[in-house]
């Protein structure tokens, strides 16, 4: 017989748990069992004594156990995701899913709004008109079959890891959000439940990243690989640099437009390479073999994919994106090369802006954000022009510029400096 006192004074004294304790106390937990207070003082005991290998994936497998695991093996054709712990200007999904589709692989997307400074794949295409979030199973599987979409970006349904759900909005009022058994076992918890076959991470780590230091980043990393294969899911992770915003936007329509400039075959050199380079991985993972995704790039059909894709989710493809009704242009104060751009000043900036929320379930707008013309390596001039700010409310310019105050490094003759965007690669050497 157990009881959460015992389980939470273990963990406290630093023993390893059972996974007899451990499926309990989730089990518990879910059926409210275990109260909210008690729950937070055992991820209080997680985030200071941490966990070991095992109980980490003992942990991860009872938060899959408390809900409905998705099966898609019956599509005919393999299934890979990818999914990034979040950054400023990160919208890779949105050209990634329908070009790996195009490439013949199946792409269950299951994704979240934003929180903070970085903003949500969710958000960015609800400002396309009708397009709907929310998809049930069956709706899930038909688009997937279906041979000229088959791919998917939507919100978890109620019943896929219902007890990490509670556990992360106790975690979040109770400072122990940053526990790296706990950041793993949340995101692959929800990620094996959705039945993909093969997984590949896109760790960020840098200024604007949720992992400042590439340490942390890569015990992270190391963490979900492990957990993925233990579940049989083939699981690889990228670190990838997140010191400066990825693109020239940050912002839900805004950067659904850039992401569209790269489905057309142009777009941000950044975001191509690494849109490619995660495509090359998931395919990868997939097993799929003679396709080269920068192909389906030029030919126009990820492009194709992604007009269906959207459509299948009551999107108009076509339909104008929204824009903000007022914007202010920031120059150059001095002339010189970029050297620095502070990806976590621009996340603040557009989240002031109206991009982003303060807390789960705020409205966002979606024509705000932040435009940027000049990044690292791109040399400047005074007068010249480094961002335009979009709001629907002029009164939250004074803020993000206060927050854009000192994000730009501007160096007299300073020679351009690239920092590669993939830093390394880590997947299970078993496999």
């Amino acid at each position: 017989m157990h009881d959460a006192s015992s389980i939470i004074a273990a963990k406290r004294d630093g023993r390893e748990l059972s996974g007899a304790e451990i499926d309990w106390v989730v089990e518990a937990f879910t059926r409210g069992v275990v109260a909210d207070e008690q729950m937070s003082a055992l991820a209080m005991a997680i985030f200071f004594r941490g966990m070991t290998r095992g109980e980490v994936s003992r942990w991860t497998t009872a938060m899959i156990s408390s809900g409905h695991r998705l099966d898609f093996t019956h599509l005919g054709r393999p299934t890979v995701d990818k999914h990034s712990t979040g950054g400023v200007g990160d919208k890779i999904t949105l050209p990634l899913a329908p070009l790996v589709a195009a490439c013949g692989a199946a792409v269950p997307q299951l994704s979240g709004r934003g929180l903070g400074h970085t903003g949500g794949t969710l958000d960015k295409l609800e400002s396309i008109p009708g397009w709907r979030a929310d998809l049930d199973t069956s709706e899930m599987a038909e688009i997937l079959s279906d041979p000229e979409v088959g791919a998917v970006v939507c919100a978890a349904g109620s019943d896929l890891a219902p007890a990490d759900r509670r556990l992360y909005a106790l975690r979040d009022v109770t400072g122990t959000v940053e526990s790296i058994p706990l950041i793993a076992s949340s995101i692959m918890s929800k990620k094996i439940a959705e039945g993909t076959g093969a997984l590949v991470l896109d760790v960020k780590v840098g200024s604007g990243a949720f992992m400042k230091k590439l340490d942390d980043a890569r015990e992270l990393a190391q963490t979900m690989v492990d957990l993925g294969s233990d579940a049989g899911v083939r699981t690889m992770a990228v670190l990838t640099a997140m010191d400066a915003p990825l693109g020239h936007t940050a912002g839900n329509a805004l950067e659904v437009r850039e992401s569209l400039e790269v489905l057309a075959g142009g777009g941000p050199s950044d975001v191509v390479e690494l849109t490619l380079a995660l495509a090359r991985e998931m395919l990868k993972a997939a097993g799929i073999d003679g396709v080269d995704p920068a192909d389906k790039l030029r030919d126009g059909s990820a492009m194709d994919r992604w007009r269906r894709m959207i459509a299948a989710q009551g999107g108009d493809p076509y339909a104008p994106l929204p824009t903000a009704r007022h914007t202010e242009v920031l120059l150059s104060e001095s002339d010189g090369v970029v050297c620095g751009l502070d990806a976590m000043a621009v996340g603040l900036a557009a989240w002031r802006l109206g991009a982003g929320r303060a807390r789960q379930g705020e409205p966002v707008q979606a024509g705000a954000g932040i435009e940027l013309h000049a990044k690292p390596g791109e040399t400047v001039s005074v007068g010249t022009p480094l961002v335009t700010l979009h709001t629907d409310t002029p009164e939250r310019f004074a803020a993000a510029k206060a927050a854009l105050s000192e994000a730009w490094t501007v160096v007299a003759d300073a020679p351009p400096v690239t920092t590669p965007l993939v830093i390394e690669r880590i997947e299970d050497p078993s496999r």
